[in-house]
């Protein structure tokens, strides 16, 4: 059930938050020749001592809030596993870009870690649009595209994409485990979608429309660098939506709150995982209400029963392993800002991809990454099974549903659950990853 706010937290309202890259067919996948494609029988950016690894982050621009924290938190990873010695001896040089969530920009810095910084590989590339416009060029470049940051299905694409490995569990899949639970534990209530109109959206609703079909009583979207969602608030409200997906990044289900907040409209929100960080939010709604009606409300009131998709250890969860260890780790190695899911989800990346570093052995190519990744044995830190082999290039294959409470503290509604992402069931899933003494990710 949800709770009223009181008319003082009702008084807010959001102030503003401030690709074509000519594709080319790659053909080939795993053993590849030079009539096949590029060869990845070299080491480039790899030294006796380093491996030069890149990524573009939106350090700047719509995103930035929301998403710079996730650079962040690798880094702090890849600092600490270069203190325990590297791997097989080599330190990680891990390069970061700003493309401001641009797509022309990305263009641009992958270009310069391509050409310039002549990278080993791309590692957790940010965004749906953003990477969207680099996928083909990573790939027919012959640069391993390892675990972007977005659950777009493209980047499970074997056939045309062979060197892209996505992480993220795909929007499809995480829609599907929404719909399903909707429709089990809100039974006959309105349902309103709010998505991101890229592919995030179109591939999350791909995946609730399995589930969600009469109950959906209105579709709204928004435009990433259009940092107002006052129609869209007051259309959901009109069409009586009891239930709300938002399909969103981080600023954009502040926004989305403030927005309802202030017009008394109070509907169950249901977020998915790439707009799911507490902590990340609390940030915003306190940045966004700052010098209006509502600035003394707390940011956590606007959160409380907010229902979340994830497939991460949590930052509120002290009784998880890798949980404490990620908050150790950050509290050594990180920047000073407090940790936040987000910069676990950057932890997380890190830790599987020094993982697979590893087990691509001391003879370092770019074959022998991808040899790796196609041969390994997953086992966390995530919360959900992995695929990386045998043509599912998918990462996480599912997710669990948590509660938030005003206070921090956070339910389990429902145990982690994998699908496909076609017509396939939602199933139970039998899984517990290694802790952190017991993975290998670092000599």
């Amino acid at each position: 059930m949800r709770t009223t706010m009181n008319t003082a937290r009702r008084g807010a309202l959001a102030a503003s938050l401030a690709l074509a890259l000519a594709a080319t067919a790659c053909t080939g996948a795993g053993e590849v020749t030079d009539s096949e494609g590029p060869d990845l029988s070299v080491s480039t950016g790899v030294t006796d001592d380093a491996i030069v690894i890149g990524t573009h982050q939106p350090l700047t621009g719509p995103a930035a809030a929301g998403y710079m924290s996730i650079s962040r938190g690798a880094a702090a990873v890849f600092e600490h596993v270069n203190e325990q010695g590297g791997i097989h001896g080599r330190q990680i040089d891990y390069r970061v870009e700003d493309d401001g969530y641009d797509p022309a920009r990305t263009i641009d810095v992958t270009r310069q870690l391509v050409i310039e910084d002549e990278i080993f590989a791309m590692f957790g590339g940010l965004g749906t649009p953003t990477h969207g416009g680099v996928v083909d060029y990573l790939n027919d470049e012959g640069v391993p595209d390892v675990f972007p940051a977005s659950g777009a299905l493209s980047w499970n694409n074997a056939e045309e994409h062979p060197l892209t490995y996505g992480w993220q569990v795909d929007y499809t899949k995480e829609a599907k485990i929404q719909g399903e639970y909707i429709v089990e534990n809100f039974p006959g209530q309105n349902v309103g979608y709010l998505f991101q109109n890229d592919d995030v959206g179109e591939d999350s609703q791909e995946g609730l429309d399995q589930y969600l079909t009469d109950e959906v009583v209105t579709r709204q979207h928004y435009e990433s660098e259009v940092p107002d969602l006052s129609a869209q608030v007051a259309e959901l409200k009109r069409s009586d939506a009891e239930v709300v997906v938002c399909s969103c990044i981080p600023a954009f289900v502040a926004l989305a709150m403030l927005e309802a907040a202030s017009s008394g409209y109070e509907p169950q929100w249901v977020v998915s995982s790439i707009g799911g960080d507490t902590a990340t939010l609390q940030g915003l709604l306190a940045t966004f209400t700052e010098g209006t009606d509502a600035e003394e409300v707390p940011a956590d009131a606007f959160l409380d029963e907010l229902i979340i998709t994830s497939y991460m250890p949590r930052v509120e969860d002290p009784d998880d392993e890798w949980a404490a260890y990620f908050i150790d780790i950050y509290e050594e190695y990180g920047e000073g800002d407090p940790i936040t899911n987000t910069h676990i989800y950057g932890m997380t990346q890190a830790v599987m991809f020094a993982q697979v570093l590893m087990s691509a052995g001391p003879d370092l190519t770019r074959q022998a990454l991808i040899d790796a990744l196609e041969e390994q044995e997953w086992q966390g830190p995530g919360a959900v099974p992995f695929s990386s082999s045998g043509g599912d290039h998918g990462g996480h294959q599912g997710a669990y549903i948590v509660q938030y409470q005003e206070g921090g503290n956070m339910e389990v509604l429902q145990e982690a659950r994998v699908t496909d992402r076609d017509g396939g069931p939602i199933e139970e899933v039998d899984f517990t990853p290694l802790s952190p003494e017991e993975l290998v990710f670092h000599d």
